[in-house]
């Protein structure tokens, strides 16, 4: 599995993959601490509309997870890769509705 993962993010050695696979626990971690005093400061609760929670984790959390991520990859000095990483799951992402936007126009 180490292996692989290597290959794939194309890191030198298990240390590497150790301190990635760290830093997107923190993340992890990170965001759910803030999720829940985020919630609380706006006053949601889980008697709020699933609608409502729903709306703000993506409105809000997914964009703070991706910042909260850069930093903790700027803590553990591995920066470059988690910008890299960003840049192209929003490749990615934007690749999804591009393809949409296309069909769309042929029709």
């Amino acid at each position: 599995m180490i292996e692989k993962l290597k290959q794939r993010w194309n890191v030198r050695n298990g240390w590497d993959v150790l301190i990635i696979l760290v830093v997107f626990a923190c993340t992890g971690f990170s965001v759910l601490y803030v999720k829940k005093w985020l919630f609380e400061l706006i006053g949601l609760t889980k008697e709020s509309s699933g609608w409502l929670r729903w709306g703000v984790n993506i409105l809000i959390i997914l964009p703070l997870y991706q910042v909260i991520l850069l930093a903790w990859g700027l803590i553990f000095g591995r920066f470059s890769f988690f910008w890299e990483f960003e840049k192209r799951m929003f490749s990615r992402i934007g690749g999804l509705f591009r393809s949409k936007k296309a069909e769309t126009k042929a029709e």
